[in-house]
């Protein structure tokens, strides 16, 4: 590791968990009155969907380790060479996510794709919300001129 990447492998983690964090907490708390009327609310809504979605994929892409087969010997389950020969695109598909060492189990936990598909569901709903917002604040200004 060079001078710089071992400050930023510990720096970026940490912003992102502190960005992650913030936006929670001020959602949790709740919007101000009439706050959700603005684009900018359900944008910095996706901005945070996005971030959850990102550390969902990246926890379920890497959930095999670098060695599957050492992982699922650390487990204590088989590992089936067949298995996987035969299936050899599922661990490089983008969705839904899974690398298994046999038929039966999955090295990817259960929690990952169903919430791949929520997040994708509200990013959606907030991309909608932002544009219904953008227009109906520009069809109150021109009315007010």
């Amino acid at each position: 590791m060079d001078a710089l990447s071992a400050p930023a492998a510990i720096a970026v983690p940490l912003l992102l968990l502190a960005v992650l964090g913030l936006r929670g907490w001020k959602t949790a708390r709740g919007p101000r009155p009439r706050r959700w009327e603005r684009p900018g609310w359900w944008i910095l809504a996706a901005v945070f969907l996005a971030a959850v979605g990102f550390v969902t994929w990246f926890i379920g892409i890497f959930s095999g380790g670098l060695d599957p087969g050492e992982t699922c010997a650390q487990r204590g389950i088989r590992y089936d060479d067949a298995y996987r020969a035969e299936h050899w695109r599922e661990p490089s598909r983008w969705f839904p996510l899974h690398n298994k060492c046999n038929a039966h189990h999955d090295l990817v936990p259960a929690f990952v794709n169903p919430t791949l598909i929520a997040v994708v569901v509200l990013l959606l709903g907030c991309v909608a919300g932002a544009v219904a917002a953008a227009v109906i604040g520009r069809n109150k200004r021109e009315t007010r001129v």
